[in-house]
């Protein structure tokens, strides 16, 4: 399936439009996660413990949305758009959304 942040998809055509799609991935906190990343705040660095948690709920929620657009008939997802929030003190939020199309 071809996922894509622009409106279009080059060299092809959209033969119908399918609706809008979405996935979304919530992610409670870690104690010990949150602890590690606190003393890179203070020492510097990357705190590759969160990043990898975004990663994998971002492909989480990519996931979900594609299989919505599936479930439609759909050959690709335009106009992706991903958004990362944190809900309250402990958790975090990734989700996305794009309109499902059938491609000629």
């Amino acid at each position: 399936m071809i996922v894509t942040t622009t409106d279009s998809v080059t060299g092809r055509d959209v033969a119908d439009y399918l609706g809008v799609v979405s996935g979304e991935c919530v992610y409670g906190a870690n104690f010990i996660r949150d602890w590690f990343a606190s003393i890179r705040d203070v020492v510097g660095g990357r705190a590759q413990s969160y990043e990898k948690v975004l990663r994998d709920g971002k492909q989480a929620a990519l996931d979900d949305m594609m299989a919505e657009a599936r479930s439609l008939g759909a050959d690709a997802i335009v106009g992706v758009d991903l958004d990362y929030e944190s809900v309250g003190d402990t958790m975090m939020m990734v989700s996305c959304n794009g309109t499902a199309v059938k491609l000629r």
